[in-house]
């Protein structure tokens, strides 16, 4: 299937795109606060976009983000070799079921094996049908258990901790 957008690596010059991205996972997610309330600074993103273990891929039309996958190249000990992990993953709702998560899973594959990676792997939730379904015709499936282990909140700037309050948000 071909698919209506470009697919795109972005690298430490496109902090345009990386904040489009971010917007876009905001919507897709209904979480904008976290997306976009308090992004990282420029010379953040540029540094976290040249680092070999961060993977930024977006998916373009008209050079408007209407994709977006973020991934971890996790270097392991007991081989030398490494996993990819996707942590965000998300297609414009306007945009969905045209083939467009898969041709950026498509991507990371490549970039991942160009970077010593054995495998790429994804988390999904029960209820996100969709995903688990694209994540089955495309992988193997594996039932574990995932746990956010707390730790102390850190110092949030004041503006956007009233916005997470109004919100119901805490941190």
């Amino acid at each position: 299937m071909t698919t209506p957008a470009a697919i795109r690596v972005l690298t430490p010059e496109d902090l345009s795109l990386m904040r489009g991205m971010l917007a876009m996972f905001g919507h897709a997610f209904e979480d904008v606060a976290t997306y976009t309330a308090c992004q990282p600074d420029d010379a953040y993103l540029t540094w976290l976009l040249a680092k070999p273990d961060f993977i930024a891929i977006a998916a373009l039309q008209d050079e408007r983000v209407v994709g977006g996958l973020t991934a971890y190249v996790l270097h392991k000990f007991e081989q030398a070799r490494a996993e990819t992990y996707i942590y965000d993953l998300a297609v414009d709702e306007r945009f969905r079921r045209q083939g467009i998560a898969t041709a950026l899973i498509r991507e990371v594959q490549r970039v991942s094996r160009a970077k010593g990676g054995y495998v790429v792997f994804v988390q999904a939730d029960y209820v996100d049908e969709p995903a688990v379904a694209l994540y089955t015709r495309l992988g193997t499936r594996e039932d574990v258990l995932h746990f956010d282990l707390a730790e102390e909140c850190a110092q949030l700037d004041p503006a956007i901790e009233r916005t997470m309050a109004d919100e119901g948000r805490q941190c």
